[in-house]
């Protein structure tokens, strides 16, 4: 990445939600935001659930969860957007913010998760290992955590906690 990118903030990208509408990540300021690249077929899968306990338990206090579809692990997402939206809301009434299908490594990477990987490197350094990986950030947009992608969403919730109290 070059170094504009380091002068970037959460604020400053778009991405289309899976109605293929352009959403300005800006309208999310304020907001404890918990980015996650998803699939619906993954062992992983069931933390929807978990996800969805959580943004309505803490959605008031202002929690965003963003759902990132992607097929880049084993082909476990392979469904257009209408399927993402129907299996998301079907199996585990997902009402969060949903987004189309993205790419989270290599070349077509997403500008916003080139930019989370670069703000929080994981063990893999900029790479992500495999879906269901959850990048935390604070109400000014700023990358506080990131967390593997067996980490539960139930694990999570004290960092959630902790940001919201801030």
């Amino acid at each position: 990445m070059t170094t504009e990118s380091n002068d970037q903030n959460f604020y400053d990208f778009h991405a289309n939600s899976l109605k293929g509408e352009d959403v300005d990540l800006a309208q999310f300021q304020d907001k404890v935001v918990l980015v996650v690249n998803t699939a619906s077929k993954c062992g992983f899968t069931p933390q929807y659930a978990g996800l969805e306990e959580l943004y309505k338990k803490y959605h008031d206090d202002g929690l965003v969860i963003l759902g990132f579809p992607c097929n880049q692990f084993g082909g476990q997402e392979p469904g257009n957007s209408e399927e993402i939206a129907s299996g998301c809301l079907i199996n585990y009434g997902v009402s969060f913010p949903m987004f189309e299908k993205i790419e989270v490594n290599g070349r077509g990477t997403h500008p916003l998760f080139a930019w989370l990987k670069e703000s929080l490197p994981g063990m893999l350094g900029q790479g992500i290992k495999w879906n269901f990986t959850k990048f935390l950030l604070g109400r000014d947009g700023t990358p506080l955590r990131r967390f593997a992608p067996q980490t539960s969403p139930e694990k999570i919730e004290p960092a959630i906690r902790e940001a919201l109290s801030k």
